[in-house]
């Protein structure tokens, strides 16, 4: 399996290209901005892009959809209950001075109970309410990739529209931190971590 992190966009989120090496299938995991970088590494390895994964609707991850997704040829998913935080991506830019044309344009919702997979890959998707109420974390293989549900050291914030920390702690606790010990942590921004690592050293867990 082939993982590559971008970061990218206002906030400097990650964005992760992840692929099948054997079927060359692939997903990008949120889409902070048009990244040419993604293009050219996608072009070369002379990959096919499946779906463009949101981990939740906040205009850093989601930014560079409607480009992105025109010049990949993917679906866009995302949970059905981030729709309104997608919908606000317009305006909330337009605050930052920054002008787009429209919102992020998405194809379909998932859950977690939507099967996916790049090649014979399985993707699970694990419902992680708590920085935003449709939050997703995507696991493929031995890799969780978090969004901004859990981050090395510390949590999403639940302070926005959406947010609830009792439903963070309950998706970090009863979710996130029954996967194996050794599983690595992609987040949504910052550097990796493990699920073991986070259980001891965590904030979440003083």
């Amino acid at each position: 399996m082939i993982i590559k992190r971008y970061i990218a966009g206002p906030i400097e989120a990650n964005n992760y290209l992840v692929a099948d090496e054997n079927s060359k299938e692939a997903v990008l995991i949120d889409c902070s901005e048009t990244v040419e970088k993604i293009l050219d590494d996608v072009k070369n390895s002379g990959l096919n892009v499946k779906y463009i994964l949101l981990t939740h609707g906040h205009f850093d991850h989601v930014m560079g959809v409607n480009d992105m997704k025109q010049k990949l040829n993917a679906k866009v998913l995302i949970n059905e209950k981030d729709k309104s935080q997608v919908e606000m991506t317009k305006t909330i830019l337009s605050t930052f001075g920054i002008h787009v044309e429209k919102n992020p344009v998405y194809d379909e919702f998932i859950d977690g109970n939507t099967e996916l997979k790049i090649g014979e890959i399985p993707i699970k998707i694990l419902e992680t309410p708590g920085h935003t109420e449709g939050g997703l974390c995507y696991q493929i293989a031995d890799k969780l990739f978090s969004g901004d549900t859990l981050f090395k050291n510390y949590v999403g914030r639940t302070d926005l529209p959406g947010g609830s920390f009792s439903k963070l702690e309950n998706s970090i606790k009863n979710v996130l931190y029954k996967l194996d010990d050794a599983t690595e942590v992609f987040p949504g921004h910052n550097d990796m971590t493990t699920i073991g690592y986070e259980k001891k050293h965590n904030e979440i867990v003083q």
